[in-house]
């Protein structure tokens, strides 16, 4: 009984310290999401170059993406015109954390963690980009066709056999099919932020959370104290241990400091919030499959050299009692260094868990409603972990000819399509690249 009490109580704690700041990264995801939208930097992705493996990770250190998020947007990005160094980039530095994650960080770890873990995202990215710009040699992409001016009143109907062009000024025309009604951006910002966002996070941070409580109860301070003195070990230990699993960003902060608190050196915490959040076996097999063995292999050695050097260069430069000073935990003086008062922290707790609860079934409602409209075929396809996962579907396949509507659904494994041409094979095809299992068609 003592051990519940004391599990429940330590779990109520870490989580009231670690809400105010993850809603306040919440609103900052929403906001990042709906003024810097994803089509506007396909442009800065294309070409492979020392810039765009800059811009790629630049782009992608702020993105709310998880390991499992980052892979269908990153391979988008590949399929629309991307460098294979600007992917790789991108997909190293965006797992790695995030605006929220930056946030929660802070709360946690203290502001040194906070600066050291977006920089270390973003120079492991650039690595990685600029290695495989070196070592990987693409064909140029063509140039974008210039419309002359003079045909500025036509359309190009792509999707017809013959490709016609096809006079917009012609009242038969689709183009003047009137655009729908605009939803407001900070509705926008809070949907994404409080309903796709957090829900694709709350398992993993909900996990996160009843982890480092399980540690943080039944291992003894000062635990991994056997290994001062084998820095590069115990960084080798975590490592093993951090790449194979699947974990958030944001997930893996408050495991990182419990594990600060018993003894783990500054180095191989940052090694597992590095390699945790970026690898796991689902990426690893996508990357292989989809961008070939080069590029996964500079991938997996880009991110696991990164989070060896950062580490044993953290050990190095930065005392450990100097980051467990700046930590907003106890430190074993009988005294909690809390930043806010402690109403903002339950109040935030509040807010959070009802967003959590009233969210998942919101997202439920609304995928009812979109599902009550006549369905013709329906898919079950596996693979799928979170929000962006499903808009990943959904966007692909309805570029398909004779496809009107697609509605994913990660909770099921199913994707439900109307149209008036389904082709399966073309459907399998397209599933398959984004790096899903399709299981074929449900009766």
């Amino acid at each position: 009984m003592d051990f519940v009490m004391n599990y429940f109580s330590e779990l109520v704690r870490l989580f009231n310290e670690m809400a105010p700041w993850l809603l306040f990264g919440l609103v900052f995801a929403g906001l990042l999401k709906v003024y810097f939208p994803q089509e506007h930097i396909d442009k800065y992705l294309g070409k492979p170059n020392f810039k765009s493996a800059v811009n790629a990770s630049l782009l992608g250190v702020p993105l709310p993406l998880c390991s499992c998020g980052v892979i269908p947007t990153g391979i988008s990005f590949y399929k629309n015109g991307a460098s294979k160094g600007a992917t790789n980039s991108f997909l190293i530095s965006t797992p790695q954390t995030g605006i929220d994650s930056i946030f929660a960080t802070y709360a946690m770890l203290g502001w040194p963690f906070a600066i050291i873990r977006p920089l270390v995202a973003f120079s492991t990215g650039i690595f990685g980009g600029v290695l495989t710009n070196w070592l990987i040699k693409e064909t140029p992409k063509p140039e974008p066709i210039v419309v002359n001016p003079m045909f500025a009143g036509l359309k190009l109907d792509l999707k017809s056999a013959g490709k016609k062009i096809v006079d917009c000024d012609d009242d038969s025309c689709d183009c003047h099919t009137p655009p729908k009604k605009e939803t407001h951006s900070l509705i926008r910002a809070a949907d994404y932020a409080f309903i796709e966002l957090l829900q694709d996070i709350a398992k993993w941070l909900i996990l996160g959370f009843l982890v480092a409580t399980l540690i943080s109860v039944v291992l003894p301070d000062g635990f991994f104290s056997m290994f001062k003195g084998y820095g590069f070990i115990e960084i080798l230990v975590i490592l093993a241990a951090s790449v194979p699993m699947y974990i958030c960003a944001t997930g893996s902060i408050p495991i990182a400091a419990v594990l600060l608190m018993k003894g783990v050196s500054p180095g191989a915490a940052l090694v597992f919030m590095m390699a945790g959040p970026a690898t796991n076996i689902a990426t690893i097999t996508v990357l292989g499959k989809i961008m070939g063995k080069k590029s996964l292999f500079i991938y997996l050695g880009s991110i696991i050299g990164g989070a060896i050097f950062f580490g044993m260069l953290t050990n190095w430069l930065i005392p450990a009692d100097f980051i467990l000073s700046k930590m907003t935990h106890n430190h074993g003086d009988g005294m909690d260094h809390e930043m806010l008062p402690q109403w903002i922290g339950i109040t935030s707790s509040i807010v959070l868990v009802v967003s959590i609860i009233s969210g998942y079934f919101i997202e439920r409602i609304k995928k009812q409603r979109k599902m009550t409209k006549e369905i013709f075929q329906t898919i079950k396809v596996e693979g799928m972990t979170c929000s962006h996962c499903e808009a990943s579907i959904n966007n692909n396949l309805s570029k398909l000819t004779g496809i009107e509507e697609v509605i994913a659904d990660k909770n099921t494994s199913s994707v439900k399509i109307s149209g008036s041409i389904i082709d399966l094979a073309e459907i399998e095809r397209v599933v398959t690249e984004l790096g899903y299992q399709y299981k074929g068609s449900v009766k």
